[in-house]
């Protein structure tokens, strides 16, 4: 279990119920930190005061904000108490204003979610109500609520059997493209541009598996972190992507987009996933004649990179679930040192 982040009362109506939230992500990883080059020193960072270069006590720090006056510039600096001063009476408050479409609500606009909890058992009867009700109707519940000294705009929602919080950005938090980027000319699309883009984009339909996404960086810097503690060294021979003749016009791309997917049996016959068929060939037995994904077939990527990583198995980063799960039944079954 983990800390809520904010503990409070979800109101929709005149049904009130003590909720806490808790985060619903949470970044995975080595832990890097900074060392000064040829020594295992690490390196921190202090507080400390920019004119007299002394460190500062955390209980002595106070925010401010800089202000433009006249000519020059100063800085308002706010107390704890100036804070809490402007805090609206109902702070622990997350009241539904109204239920709005989930489909309304474009993903630009989300913040940071975070699962929602009865607090206590009596409230666990209105939250069923509540996450049964939106799920229903599938409408989110739109509020705001005070955290971390900010107000946020929220919509609260069904995810995974629970309720959900999601904050959002404030409208005027949200750039309009011609803020950051340049302008794009117009171009006029033929029927058979767009027809042939549209048979392109059935032809690479997949569904969502989140468990077929893995963050290759990641696995990557393991294994680098795992070599080196062990004195060994580690490189990634990179595919030469396939060489392909020049398309100059747009329609001509599309063709050959489309001849190559049928080619590779990868046509709007066979789902995709991640990017790949799932009319994947299947896996090499074994020796012993079993299926060489055996106990790993039902298994998730993610779950077959963690125990190839605790059998050492190398270059487990750029395998696919298929080659992984043959690499770990090989290990599994690979003598032990002793026994040969």
């Amino acid at each position: 279990m983990v800390n809520p982040v904010w503990t409070g009362t979800l109101t929709f109506g005149m049904v009130s119920l003590s909720v806490r939230l808790y985060s619903a992500r949470e970044r995975h990883g080595p832990v890097m930190h900074q060392f000064q080059r040829g020594t295992s020193d690490r390196i921190r960072y202090k507080r400390v005061n920019e004119r007299t270069g002394k460190e500062v006590s955390r209980d002595d720090i106070v925010r401010g904000a800089r202000v433009d006056e006249g000519d020059g510039e100063d800085y308002v600096v706010l107390e704890p108490q100036d804070i809490e001063s402007i805090l609206p009476s109902r702070s622990r408050a997350m009241e539904i204003r109204g239920f709005v479409p989930r489909k309304q609500v474009d993903p630009l606009w989300y913040a940071a979610t975070y699962f929602v909890s009865p607090k206590e058992r009596a409230a666990a009867k209105p939250y069923r109500l509540l996450c049964s009700a939106l799920e229903r109707t599938g409408r989110l519940g739109l509020a705001t609520f005070n955290m971390r000294d900010r107000e946020h705009l929220v919509l609260v929602g069904p995810q995974q059997g629970v309720l959900s919080a999601s904050t959002l950005w404030w409208p005027d938090e949200i750039r309009d493209p011609e803020d950051v980027m340049p302008s794009i000319s117009e171009a006029d699309l033929s029927d058979s541009e767009l027809g042939l883009a549209e048979q392109l984009v059935e032809a690479m339909a997949t569904d969502w598996e989140p468990s077929d996404y893995t963050d290759a960086y990641q696995q990557r810097l393991e294994e680098l972190i795992e070599a080196k503690s062990k004195g060994r060294t580690i490189s990634y021979e990179e595919e030469e992507p396939e060489e392909k003749g020049t398309v100059v016009q747009l329609t001509d791309a599309l063709r050959e987009s489309l001849k190559e997917r049928k080619k590779n049996g990868k046509g709007s016959g066979g789902k995709q996933k991640g990017g790949a068929s799932t009319r994947a060939p299947s896996p090499r037995r074994s020796q012993e004649g079993g299926d060489a994904a055996g106990r790993s077939g039902r298994r998730t990527k993610k779950e077959l990179l963690k125990e190839a990583g605790d059998l050492e198995i190398q270059g487990r980063s750029k395998m696919s679930r298929d080659e992984l799960a043959e690499a770990v039944e090989e290990a599994r079954n690979a003598p032990s040192p002793a026994a040969r």
